[in-house]
């Protein structure tokens, strides 16, 4: 199964060098030197990791074959592809992959239900979930734990907290 493990940003310098924007927990053994990704946009890729390291705070990285700040301007938007266990889970508890959250059923702690998953938004600082409603409108729903109480992925369920106007129904 592939997972999303970062997005390629900006271009660093003049030598095809590109900032990262990190989606895993374990960028060491996902994003390291001598790895090759699958893409999406697939014909972006396959890309391999030749070199990577960590400046003012982002991951910066270059790929084979990319050599020049044209070639790395190319690649922005592109997001960065894993092969991995369908079983594997992250060490947390409290974290989860996308690809586990995606189909759960949506209930309030009421009981009431809200949707089914069908996303997960990485905007930056904060992690999004997307339902459908049952009436076949989408709802943002801010994936923190104030919301967000209750991940049962053996039951596939999920429990929502919601706060005042957040489900409501007018747009």
């Amino acid at each position: 199964m592939q997972v999303v493990v970062g997005r390629i940003g900006r271009p660093h310098g003049l030598r095809g060098e590109v900032s990262v924007e990190v989606r895993t927990d374990d960028p060491e053994r996902r994003l390291a030197p001598g790895l090759t990704l699958q893409t999406d946009p697939a014909v972006a890729g396959p890309l391999t990791i030749v070199t990577g390291r960590v400046h003012s705070g982002r991951l910066l990285l270059t790929f084979e074959g990319v050599g020049d700040r044209t070639g790395a301007e190319g690649l922005r938007g592109v997001l960065l592809l894993a092969e991995i266990d369908p079983d594997e889970r992250p060490e947390d508890p409290e974290e989860f992959f996308d690809h586990q959250l995606v189909g759960l059923l949506v209930s309030t702690v009421a009981g009431e239900p809200v949707g089914e998953v069908t996303e997960m938004l990485h905007l930056p600082g904060q992690d999004v979930l997307v339902l459908r409603r049952p009436d076949g409108r989408e709802a943002l729903v801010p994936f923190v734990t104030e919301i967000v109480p209750g991940v049962d992925l053996v039951g596939g369920r999920l429990v929502i907290d919601p706060p005042p106007g957040l489900l409501d129904e007018n747009p």
